[in-house]
């Protein structure tokens, strides 16, 4: 735990608060908004406190509030002023620091208190799509910059996962009142990233059908056992890191050879299916780009 960043540089507050660095110079020499700490070669240093205060003037800024009135409010007053004027049409921005500063700072409680006051106005779907996605991404792009690390992504992702399959249970429990498909969802060897197949597991199982959750790193041979005990079977496989790049083709040509038929679908989406000729396959796949394009497909 001696890794975990609390102190930050310039550079990470830009890319935390989406504020350009030179922005935040500036407010700090005209209207004092942040108070940074100084290394003896004078580097500006941040804490929690001043990535907070950031956050919400962020906030406060894209709602049309200027920075020379902001800078005008006493220190306890900005939180306040942003809890106020939180509605279901800026709920996005503010749930999406809520869910950063809660990342940021290990809180689990803010992340319950923050999806809890969502999910009071917007349904699991709304939420998944509205704001998970994207906070995921910038999760992504923060923690390639370094301004976050591998702990502040395992504990905001496992959070994520517990709603995901807390929402999906609610519905596991119901008996399909679709027939005419069955869904089998995995992940190729070593492909470990399974947030966006867990989602499409909720999803099937919100549109009446029986879906067959498999998981991680699930070989082609074990998928085929499926069909001795289903018919009608949609194979879903979602393409994140894995298969390799140059090994992208070869795996889509032999899940066609080992499970494609008559009554066999394939559907493959994530971010490598752009990789996939095909040409040889055209006919026996689906590749799907997006979550609403699959959700369009169910």
């Amino acid at each position: 735990m001696n890794n975990i960043k609390n102190v930050f540089s310039i550079k990470d507050l830009e890319n935390l608060s989406g504020i350009k660095a030179h922005t935040i110079r500036i407010w700090e020499k005209r209207y004092q908004i942040l108070e940074p700490m100084r290394t003896d070669t004078n580097i500006r240093l941040y804490d929690l406190v001043s990535l907070q205060k950031l956050l919400n003037i962020t906030f406060l800024h894209e709602y049309g509030y200027k920075i020379s009135k902001i800078a005008t409010y006493k220190e306890a007053e900005i939180p306040q002023l942003v809890n106020q004027i939180v509605s279901a049409k800026n709920s996005k921005n503010h749930a999406l620091s809520a869910f950063k500063m809660a990342m940021m700072n290990f809180d689990q409680q803010l992340f319950f208190n923050t999806y809890d006051w969502l999910a009071a106005e917007k349904s699991f779907q709304e939420i998944f799509l509205d704001v998970f996605i994207p906070l995921l991404e910038e999760i992504g792009v923060l923690w390639q910059t370094d301004t976050i690390t591998p702990a502040h992504e395992h504990f905001i992702s496992y959070l994520v996962r517990q709603k995901i399959v807390l929402n999906s249970e609610k519905l596991q429990i119901l008996n399909p009142v679709r027939q005419d498909k069955v869904f089998v969802l995995s992940l190729p060897l070593n492909e470990i990233h399974e947030l966006g197949l867990m989602y499409l597991h909720y999803e099937i199982l919100s549109k009446g059908y029986k879906s067959i959750y498999l998981g991680e790193s699930m070989p082609i041979q074990n998928l085929k056992d499926l069909k001795k005990h289903f018919d009608n079977i949609v194979y879903v496989s979602y393409l994140t890191i894995k298969p390799d790049r140059d090994q992208i083709n070869n795996y889509i040509e032999e899940m066609v050879e080992e499970l494609h038929g008559d009554e066999t679908e394939l559907w493959f989406t994530g971010r490598l299916v752009s990789l996939i000729n095909s040409e040889k396959v055209k006919d026996k796949i689906t590749v799907i780009d997006s979550i609403s394009d699959f959700n369009s497909k169910l």
